[in-house]
């Protein structure tokens, strides 16, 4: 897996499981679902990614052209 896909992949899960604390727990997660949207938002118009610098010291190769 390239670093494009991981940081693809961990957001669709920080989504889903947004999505389910929402329904089991409070609305205020939507709060959190808004974050990784908004976080998504300036990742694609500024390169700058946190979780993607994450994955990259953790070793996962890069490959893909979203985050050099």
């Amino acid at each position: 897996m390239n670093l494009d896909r991981a940081v693809m992949a961990f957001a669709g899960v920080m989504i889903l499981a947004s999505v389910l604390l929402v329904h089991f727990v409070s609305p205020w997660w939507l709060l959190f679902t808004a974050f990784i949207g908004l976080n998504l938002l300036q990742a694609s118009l500024t390169g700058f990614c946190p979780a993607a610098m994450i994955f990259k010291k953790l070793g996962v190769r890069g490959g893909g052209c979203a985050f050099k």
